[in-house]
């Protein structure tokens, strides 16, 4: 049913031995290098064109073609341009999970199923579906599952989780069910060892080397204002913008007996309300509150008013969180996903 695979290609280790296993198992194999920003660095290097020949160089030792596709512009529009409305509103959004759910899961799948004539795309992700890594299990009467992977650390189950059931019944994960050095360990016996040893890319693509304070002040105006203590209402320091800080983060307020935290941003009055203390009563919350819903399977009946338990994950490396005592079902006030 599945023949032709288009895999993403990064240059790095996960994509290189997902190739590989796809050879491995009689796929016809595509390999696609996907340019998403334009990033050149202090020095004048761009990492992308290192990443490009190091695909280039994969895709020459497995045999199999290599396609470059620019989704620059889309970036920009669907997935940066959002990120930036996001932080100026006071909402610190994950750049990862809107790139998945609009360019590579999205624009990158339309591509390699309409344009490449791909019947399945293929990706360095650590994940699993119920299809099976190689979509071995694909059932067309069977809902499809987001699964998490083995890897604890490795699992990227957070990102994928606004991607579309369409996109996830044509996905397949070769690397998934594998351990970080488990996928080392493959590369360097099947002659892939440079991709073995090459560092793994951390961080935002397009922040660069630079910090991510210095990074967003060239694209939001600064507006600074105080530091408001919670509890007695008067101004315990200042900020050099709201889009500086996100709800939970440890403020740097000096001469303070306890750490203040960021617990309310009001974009009208540019005050950041903070809390002192990491267990102060008001930084604990058991009610989650998040708007446009976004399902992989829509859970059948679910009505109005109706009450749902849920498991709860509001960063990629913290533990999921069970159960949360209740959730009230309200259209347009959810954000939930089938994993």
């Amino acid at each position: 049913m599945f023949r032709r695979v288009v895999v993403g290609i990064s240059g790095g280790v996960d994509s290189a031995v997902s190739a590989y296993l796809l050879k491995k198992q009689g796929f016809e194999v595509c390999g696609a290098f996907m340019k998403n920003w334009d990033l050149i660095d202090e020095a004048g290097y761009c990492s992308g064109e290192q990443d490009l020949e190091d695909a280039q160089r994969l895709c020459r030792m497995l045999s199999i073609p290599l396609e470059e596709i620019n989704f620059v512009k889309d970036y920009w529009v669907e997935v940066f341009g959002n990120f930036l409305k996001d932080y100026e509103a006071g909402i610190t959004p994950n750049p990862d999970i809107l790139c998945n759910r609009h360019i590579k899961f999205n624009r990158f799948f339309r591509h390699a199923r309409e344009r490449l004539g791909a019947d399945a795309i293929a990706t360095g992700h650590y994940a699993r579906t119920n299809f099976g890594p190689f979509l071995e299990r694909y059932n067309p009467n069977e809902k499809v599952r987001l699964l998490m992977a083995p890897d604890p650390i490795k699992d990227q189950t957070f990102f994928l989780s606004q991607i579309s059931a369409e996109a996830l019944r044509h996905t397949m994960f070769p690397v998934g069910a594998l351990t970080k050095p488990q996928v080392k360990q493959l590369a360097t016996e099947v002659g892939l060892d440079a991709y073995a040893r090459k560092k793994e890319s951390m961080g935002i693509c397009f922040v660069g080397k630079r910090s991510f304070q210095q990074f967003i002040g060239e694209y939001i105006e600064t507006k600074p204002g105080p530091f408001m203590d919670v509890d007695s209402g008067r101004e315990v320091g200042r900020h050099a913008g709201l889009h500086h800080w996100t709800v939970g983060q440890k403020c740097k307020i000096g001469g303070c007996l306890q750490p203040y935290y960021v617990l309310r941003k009001h974009r009208e009055t540019n005050v950041i309300e903070v809390a002192s203390g990491h267990d102060h009563p008001l930084l604990y919350t058991d009610m989650v509150y998040a708007e446009q819903p976004v399902w992989i399977n829509a859970p059948p009946g679910l009505a109005e008013g109706q009450v749902v338990r849920f498991e709860f994950r509001f960063q990629h490396t913290k533990p999921l969180l069970f159960p949360i005592p209740k959730y009230l079902y309200e259209p347009a006030c959810t954000d939930a996903t089938d994993v």
